[in-house]
């Protein structure tokens, strides 16, 4: 029974899709102005995670994740490089999917871009305005009145009277009330702009992702979702122009990921703290911050730091050790998770609202297992470390080969090590203890650890 927690509900609650023969799930995805930073990162792989489970439970599921490739910062960045905003937007598209592979992150079914809905959004607003939601102003642009939606603050549980007290009035606009906000923009001189009938321009933010997610999934779908910073106003605002014009509830399940904090301090390019995805990988292979990500609950803060992505790169070798020279027939697999519990308390934990802190608490304990059964039980160790790397496959982990999980990022080549460990095995027949020692603190200092058989030596990075 599938738990989500609702931040429309503040609780979690047992998930009744509108469909069970099709779900529906539409997440924020990025803007597409620079490179993708670790808290786009915790969004990707979370949801990733997310729909792969929802995959393991219903017969279809529709994801779709958008681009922004039209917005006040993508236009700005362009500016600065002095660069065609398509060649802008297209090269850090290019850039997100190859971080996305880095962290084996499965392609959504749809990747709508916000300048193919165009259309869309015009039937929106049109519908807004002829309903007396929405208002053109004088300069031409089109705005949103919030006041004249009942439910504006139910997602953020911000009031209109908070909302007014906290806000001010922008410098030369002709809104009706602070609070109002764009739905079309009228263009400036080179921008972009698309002809509206309300003239040449653009849109606002918050309109491309209803218009977006309303086109491919309907007026109403299951579960929307996106980064904690975006529940107020981005998807408070979207939950009043969608239902402001289609006379339904939205999206039944709202979804949030918590904040990256970097040394336990927000991120941010003001605190000189700020990292992307491409910082951390010089560093870190991208199924290390895979499983760092996943390492907290999906809803906490995670903190970015040294530290913790050493332990998550320990904690991911321990795994892959224990999946070390093991491999089994399916069918001794599938005895093998029938005789044990893990794969049902896997899916037990995940069916917690996505629970994986205690679903990699499970893996840890089938590897221990599997260790355990190595010199006793040769077929069920092999079939232990088949699960092991199969129930790694729930959460997009553990699917490398062992060993070349084991010796990457080691400088030497296989070679030359395997030519300093039979130097080594020479000088252990020889009793040259003092020698034998030398060559192993030598592999030690570059990051290589020797493991001693009973029969052979292997290798691994430290």
């Amino acid at each position: 029974m599938l738990k989500i927690y609702n931040t429309l509900s503040k609780q979690k609650e047992i998930f009744q899709p509108i469909n069970p023969e099709k779900i529906g799930i539409y997440v924020c995805g990025m803007t597409v102005y620079d490179y993708c930073h670790m808290g786009h990162a915790r969004v990707l792989v979370m949801f990733d995670i997310i729909v792969r489970h929802l995959r393991r439970h219903f017969p279809k599921v529709a994801y779709v994740r958008n681009i922004t490739d039209i917005d006040d910062k993508i236009i700005k960045r362009a500016a600065i490089n002095q660069e065609d905003i398509r060649s802008l937007t297209s090269r850090f598209i290019d850039a997100m999917h190859a971080d996305e592979c880095a962290l084996n992150i499965l392609p959504p079914d749809i990747e709508p871009r916000a300048t193919d809905a165009i259309e869309q959004m015009f039937y929106m607003i049109e519908t807004l305005i002829e309903k007396g939601i929405a208002y053109q102003g004088k300069s031409g642009d089109v705005y949103y009145s919030v006041r004249q939606f009942k439910n504006y603050g139910k997602l953020s549980g911000k009031n209109l009277d908070e909302l007014d007290a906290g806000a001010r009035v922008d410098v030369e606009t002709d809104k009706q009330d602070p609070l109002d906000f764009v739905l079309w923009k009228m263009a400036k001189p080179s921008e972009p702009s698309w002809h509206s009938p309300w003239g040449e321009g653009r849109p606002g933010w918050h309109i491309e992702c209803s218009a977006m997610s309303c086109t491919h999934l309907g007026k109403h779908f299951d579960i929307h979702g996106g980064g904690m910073d975006l529940a107020f106003p981005h998807h408070e605002n979207e939950i009043a122009q969608s239902e402001g014009a289609n006379d339904t509830t939205f999206a039944n399940v709202w979804m949030h990921v918590g904040f990256v904090n970097v040394n336990n301090e927000k991120m941010s390019k003001s605190l000189n703290n700020f990292f992307t995805i491409r910082n951390a990988l010089e560093n870190y292979d991208g199924e290390t911050l895979r499983y760092f990500i996943m390492s907290s609950h999906y809803r906490s803060p995670l903190n970015f730091s040294h530290e913790n992505l050493e332990n998550a790169k320990v904690s991911l070798t321990r795994l892959y050790t224990a999946m070390r020279g093991l491999s089994a027939s399916k069918a001794a697999t599938e005895e093998i998770s029938q005789r044990f519990d893990f794969e049902m308390r896997l899916n037990k934990a995940l069916d917690d609202d996505f629970n994986t802190p205690i679903a990699l608490s499970i893996l840890f304990e089938l590897a221990k297992l599997t260790n355990a059964k190595r010199d006793k039980d040769k077929d069920q160790a092999h079939a232990l470390g088949q699960l092991l790397k199969k129930l790694g496959a729930y959460l997009g982990i553990l699917q490398m080969d062992a060993d070349t999980f084991l010796k990457q990022g080691v400088e030497l080549s296989d070679d030359e090590i395997n030519a300093k460990i039979n130097k080594r095995n020479i000088a252990r027949a020889n009793r040259d203890f003092t020698l034998s020692d030398q060559i192993r603190d030598e592999l030690d200092g570059l990051g290589i650890v020797l493991e001693d058989g009973a029969s052979s030596t292997t290798w691994r990075r430290k």
